[in-house]
């Protein structure tokens, strides 16, 4: 089967820093990118669009970024095409979903999912969950980890309390769902806009706060967890019962917050199958999603408006 894939294939990329609109370009002659031991090659299906993708498309990563030109994406959904000598847990024809690159920050692929196929380490990848699609299952690796993740960091457990601030975004939403349903949260508050206070209720809130009317600060109840995905570390604090702790993935994290940048670990994605596969959590995709292949560069404007609810996708991947 390897066989039959051209050695240069399309992709979206960019050869110098600046706004995707100015930089990102359509390229259909990009070279096959190579597949090491330990990876596997993966034809794309779907892949989703995360914030780090502009923030080092702009040139915020340049002291540990990878050479240009490069293909952005983090997140991907695919079919595996090819398996290098090292690899066992994966086999050609398998479906996976992964964030391919294991430190968000240093040396990202090359080719990132943006593209026709991209390779990546074993240690990344899981299983595609068989009752989600593959634009779905793409929508879901760096968020729900970071999600995943940080919640172990503050130590969250059963009968625990939390604050998520920006419940409705990529990483907010799976907050939400994972204290409730996996974790066992005694109470989750959220933070939205007034337009998805109804979204963060069905995901599990018990307590939809609309940050356009109310401080979450003010409010006479206190959390024994304050996850801040929007960088509002310092008022966060505020909202803590005594002994609490404030998670935050928005630099430079405020000590004494715990701030992390991902790992990427597909052992956290074969954990969380089982609950995806119940519908106990879903995949949260922004209502302009799927975005076609070819309007890569509209997801990017879209998703840079900072409106997003959930996640911005492209499918299909030709």
């Amino acid at each position: 089967m390897a066989t039959e894939i051209s050695s240069t294939i399309k992709a979206w990329t960019y050869s110098e820093y600046g706004n995707s609109v100015d930089v990102l370009k359509f390229d259909p002659n990009v070279a096959l990118p190579d597949v090491k031991d330990d990876q596997v090659l993966i034809k794309v299906a779907a892949a989703s669009l995360n914030p780090i993708d502009y923030k080092r498309m702009a040139g915020g990563f340049k002291a540990s970024d990878s050479p240009l030109p490069t293909a952005p994406g983090y997140d991907v959904a695919g079919v595996v095409v090819k398996v290098g000598s090292e690899v066992k847990k994966f086999k050609v024809g398998d479906e996976v979903y992964g964030d391919i690159n294991p430190n968000a920050l240093e040396h990202p692929k090359v080719i990132g999912s943006l593209a026709e196929y991209t390779a990546a380490e074993e240690t990344v990848l899981a299983h595609k969950p068989k009752n989600l699609s593959f634009a779905e299952a793409a929508s879901l690796p760096l968020t729900i980890e970071t999600a995943y993740v940080g919640l172990e960091l503050a130590g969250f457990s059963a009968g625990k309390s939390i604050l998520v601030l920006g419940g409705a975004g990529g990483v907010g939403t799976h907050i939400i769902q994972l204290a409730k349903h996996v974790f066992g949260a005694s109470k989750v508050a959220a933070t939205s806009s007034t337009k998805k206070l109804e979204l963060l209720s069905k995901l599990g809130a018990d307590l939809p706060i609309d940050y356009t009317k109310e401080n979450f600060e003010d409010l006479p109840e206190k959390f024994d967890v304050v996850y801040d995905t929007v960088g509002e570390t310092e008022k966060a604090f505020k909202a803590l019962k005594e002994g609490g702790k404030v998670v935050t993935i928005v630099p430079p994290g405020f000590p004494p917050s715990i701030f992390f940048i991902l790992a990427s670990n597909g052992a956290i994605l074969e954990k969380l199958n089982p609950y995806l596969e119940s519908g106990k959590v879903k995949p949260v995709l922004d209502p302009k999603s799927p975005f076609p292949f070819s309007q890569s560069v509209e997801a990017f404007s879209y998703l840079e408006t900072g409106r997003v609810t959930g996640k911005v996708v492209i499918h299909p991947i030709p």
